[in-house]
């Protein structure tokens, strides 16, 4: 995420003051409840449910009222992943991930020399995938909601037309934000002709409210219709490369989800084109083998180990992951416990690892030739800024959603006559071999960009079960730290016994391979950075280079009371979300 350099000071005392009056603990409600980074979505939700609405309906009028109240991040013009599992226990995972355009070439953001062209995947309209939040949601209501479309996307609706008081945070984004005031649609809008909006101020859209009623009485016309065509046009119109054709050809998927366990917990997560589950499970696999709640909550000797963890699945994720309709992802191999066994082998107890040194377990080739050989194995492949939302309805059923623009206020177009903003998800593809992106991960060859590829995202939707019966349900936005922040939730209640508020709360860390640092939160122990440093961690503070607080990502998490059933909802003190229920 992005930010003005002179916001890092207040906006890091404002998030310290939250830490030091953040609830310990979680929102009760007896029977349904949603969590968002915004209040008001996490009521639509709750409204749509009190309306004879099930955990989808909720989820889809959560997120189209996130594309009004939160547009950093909410979008109709982004994608993302909805992980479902119903009451009877079924599973769905259905991916509506951007897709590259039909014109895009591997090398389109390299200058004649071979060099990458700075921001040019970052911002504009040649850093735009085909937008699929629209057809995932309405795909999602479509086959597994009870109400009518329209019924779901009037809250949402009535907020564009009628406006919301903006928050100080959000003001100021719109304000600081240093590429929206390049596209005169997005300066309009967004930032009041140059006047900005202030905290408490009144933000209408009109135009997007608009947009909103014709999604509302026909989904089809985003990608077959008029709204397509003009879609296209003010793409086009500014040098991007998005077609009628290109939004036509779009298809939401449903995917097997990734499925593990983690000492007696099933966890169900995101499969490719996200690695989040994958990794996820890797480093889980590999942690398993530790007792870390003996080691101690935040300890040097458990955050040794777990950055660790996190260091070898994110060299994996950098080699193998990709789209799984263009690329074979090694999805068994790389989640065997057998693998973590040999990479926690690898494992100094008592010192880092350099991240330039790391050499895959010779175990991973002998379980790729057994894998080849006995292909009823194999994982099940189909033919050929973000943010998170959880959602449980009073039946049991829990939605997990993850959806994203990719940077703040994504590529910062917006759509001419249509006002809403366009993604940037160009940019996690790999630009370049060995290039990092904004996020500084590095990419392999299986996400190189291509005509029609999703790109490799790190979204992680996940729902733990205890006992077969869903015990958690979680996610985050935040790039990278999206993977690192889910496991830290979830051995923070496993492993550590803390509930789910304080486990959200809690200080987090990182480690994605390279660059090689380990990323802590500014007021983590000092006595555990001396440590960390000690054990030959290069430890680096997030406002150090330039980060808002709020790339920590936000835990937008449920957890549910195996014994009395309550909806135990936990919204992050990094953000002004909120959890709502009844």
């Amino acid at each position: 995420m992005c930010a003005h350099p002179k916001l890092l000071i207040p906006a890091f005392l404002i998030l310290v003051g939250r830490v030091f009056a953040a609830p310990i603990n979680p929102v009760h409600a007896p029977h349904a409840m949603v969590v968002s980074q915004h209040e008001l979505a996490s009521r639509a939700g709750v409204e749509v449910m009190q309306a004879g609405g099930n955990a989808i309906d909720a989820a889809v009028a959560t997120g189209f009222t996130l594309a009004v109240v939160h547009p950093q991040a909410g979008n109709l013009g982004g994608g993302g992943f909805m992980l479902i599992r119903t009451a009877n226990g079924e599973t769905h995972f259905i991916d509506y991930r951007e897709k590259a355009p039909a014109a895009a070439t591997p090398n389109m953001y390299l200058d004649a020399q071979g060099n990458v062209i700075e921001d040019a995947s970052v911002a504009g309209y040649k850093a735009i995938g085909v937008p699929a939040s629209v057809a995932g949601l309405a795909y999602a209501q479509n086959k597994f909601g009870k109400l009518s479309l329209q019924q779901v996307m009037a809250p949402a609706i009535k907020l564009a037309r009628e406006g919301f008081a903006l928050a100080w945070e959000d003001a100021q984004d719109l304000r600081n934000d240093k590429y929206l005031s390049q596209f005169s649609e997005s300066r309009r809008i967004f930032q009041h002709d140059g006047n900005y909006y202030r905290a408490g101020e009144i933000f209408r859209q009109p135009q997007l409210a608009r947009t909103l009623e014709r999604i509302a009485a026909n989904p089809d016309d985003f990608y077959h219709g008029a709204i397509a065509r003009e879609l296209a046009s003010s793409i086009q119109k500014g040098g991007g490369l998005i077609t009628a054709d290109d939004l036509a050809h779009y298809e939401v998927k449903e995917r097997e989800p990734i499925r593990g366990t983690y000492r007696g917990y099933d966890i169900i997560s995101a499969p490719p084109p996200s690695s989040g589950g994958i990794a996820l499970l890797e480093i889980l696999n590999i942690l398993e083998g530790y007792d870390l709640g003996k080691l101690g909550n935040r300890s040097a000797q458990s955050v040794h180990l777990t950055l660790e963890a996190f260091r070898r699945a994110f060299f994996d994720r950098a080699e193998f992951l990709g789209d799984p309709d263009f690329s074979k992802i090694p999805v068994a191999q790389l989640i065997d416990k057998r693998y973590a066994a040999a990479w926690r082998e690898s494992i100094n107890p008592s010192h880092a690892s350099a991240s330039k040194d790391l050499k895959r377990p010779e175990i991973f080739s002998k379980l790729e030739q057994y894998a080849t050989a006995h292909p009823q194995l194999a994982p099940l492949r189909e033919p050929a800024h973000t943010t998170h939302y959880s959602v449980v309805d009073p039946a049991g059923n829990a939605v997990s959603v993850t959806t994203t623009l990719n940077d703040d206020f994504g590529s910062r177009v917006t759509a001419e006559g249509l006002g809403f903003l366009l993604n940037d998800e160009m940019d996690d593809f790999a630009a370049k071999q060995g290039v990092p992106n904004i996020y500084g991960l590095i990419q392999g060859p299986a996400n190189a960009i291509g005509p029609g590829k999703r790109p490799l995202s790190a979204m992680t939707p996940t729902i733990v079960l205890k006992d077969g019966k869903p015990f958690l349900i979680l996610g985050s936005p935040g790039g990278p730290r999206i993977i690192t922040t889910v496991a830290n939730i979830l051995m923070g209640v496993v492993d550590y016994g803390m509930n789910i508020q304080s486990t959200v709360n809690a200080p987090r860390f990182h480690n994605q391979w390279l660059p090689d640092v380990s990323d802590v939160e500014r007021w983590f122990s000092p006595d555990t950075v001396e440590k960390l440093q000690q054990m030959g961690h290069k430890i680096k503070f997030g406002e150090d280079s330039g980060e808002r607080s709020g790339y920590w990502s936000d835990g937008e998490c449920i957890a549910i009371d195996q014994g009395s059933g309550e909806r135990l909802g936990a919204s992050d003190i990094r953000n002004n979300g909120k959890a709502v229920g009844f």
